[in-house]
């Protein structure tokens, strides 16, 4: 039997292909010249923010009919993927923009949609998501934050943590317990905004990676704002912030795939170049055989997470499972091969002189962040297929 080449199942389509293309271009040009200076000087990428808004790159996720690019999982996912590749700071940008603003597209009404996605579409706002506090991690329907109903308007006061963006960010998504006696079913998701009276900023905490991208904790002090910025109906926020992951844990994925495809192209080309016993170190087998072991999880973790992204589009019943899996199994991957990519560039690889230890710092956090890789095994037992 022939084989058919139009035969489209297991590969990204032309218009995926031109986009990948397009987005590494930009971000070799536009973001990677900077991304160890952010690194280094722990400060907020905005030459990857201004290159990515000036190409309506920065939330591609936003639904045409609000004034967004109208993405698809996937796009988004190789959008982040790309960018990560060359400095994982400045994948948040549109990373954290889709996990902000998804609650609001999941549950909002349609008056919320228009007021807040337009602006997030336009490059005028940056979104956030305040989910985790200092008592509330993995076990984040413990929260303490509370929003008291008064008239026509709520009355939010607590601490949310480990929020990135925070400060850069114009809209935060908030959770927080408007019926303390229902546990997740009395927790209630909002927007509020930065220029809210009563809204404050932690320090910029200090990171061991994505030093480009700030983290600090949000302080809401008494913050009054109208009960029409609630997402969804009273007592929803909590199943609003678990569907969001479900889709949002695959832009992860995207992010440690990225990091780790960066870092294996770099030691590539490094082992080509670097001689030792008279030959490039590429001629060794043992050398060989790295490469090979680190190009096969990527691609193991790519197929996993670009599947999990049609799932994610598609809204299949499996989702939850499989947007654990691919965010667990490719962070997991990533820091193996940046671990493994700091080896091959032996004494260099631990310098910052070469761009592999930046790699391998930033690829921890995908192993914690939006759920640790405990609580996606977790995720992953309670939801097998």
């Amino acid at each position: 039997m022939a084989g058919s080449a139009d035969f489209d199942l297991y590969r990204p389509s032309e218009e995926h292909d031109m986009l990948r293309d397009a987005v590494r271009s930009l971000a070799e040009a536009k973001i990677a010249p900077y991304a160890a200076a952010v690194d280094e000087e722990a400060r907020f990428p905005q030459e990857a923010l201004d290159a990515l808004r000036a190409n309506d790159l920065h939330a591609v996720h936003v639904p045409e009919e609000y004034g967004g690019a109208g993405a698809d999982a996937l796009a988004t996912v190789i959008v982040i993927e790309e960018v990560a590749r060359v400095c994982a700071s400045s994948s948040l940008i549109p990373a954290v923009n889709k996990l902000g603003s998804l609650p609001v597209i999941l549950s909002g009404s349609e008056a919320l949609k228009k007021k807040y996605l337009a602006p997030l579409a336009q490059g005028d706002g940056m979104f956030s998501y305040c989910l985790s506090e200092p008592d509330a991690g993995s076990d984040a329907a413990g929260m303490k934050t509370k929003a008291v109903r008064d008239g026509d308007t709520y009355v939010l006061s607590g601490v949310k943590r480990w929020i990135t963006n925070a400060g850069e960010s114009e809209y935060y998504t908030v959770m927080a317990v408007t019926d303390p006696t229902r546990r997740s079913k009395g927790i209630s998701a909002f927007v509020v905004e930065k220029s809210d009276e009563g809204v404050s900023f932690g320090a910029p905490e200090r990171k061991l990676g994505i030093k480009g991208s700030p983290t600090r904790e949000v302080y809401l002090d008494n913050v009054r704002i109208p009960a029409d910025r609630m997402i969804g109906e009273e007592g929803t926020g909590f199943a609003t912030a678990m569907k969001t992951l479900d889709h949002t844990r695959i832009t992860i994925a995207a992010q440690a795939l990225g990091i780790a495809q960066g870092a294996l192209d770099y030691a590539k080309g490094y082992v080509k170049e670097r001689k030792q016993f008279g030959k490039p170190i590429a001629d060794f087998q043992g050398v060989q055989f790295m490469l090979a072991d680190m190009a096969m999880k990527i691609e193991a973790a790519r197929q996993l997470t670009y599947a999990a992204a049609a799932k994610s589009e598609r809204g299949d019943a499996d989702l939850t499972f499989q947007g654990a899996a691919a965010k667990c199994f490719a962070s997991d991957v990533a820091m193996e091969v940046t671990t493994d990519a700091v080896q091959l560039l032996g004494g260099y690889g631990y310098t910052r002189d070469y761009p592999v230890e930046r790699m391998m710092r930033d690829a921890k956090i995908t192993q914690i962040y939006e759920g640790t890789n405990q609580v996606q095994r977790i995720v992953m037992a309670r939801n097998l297929p």
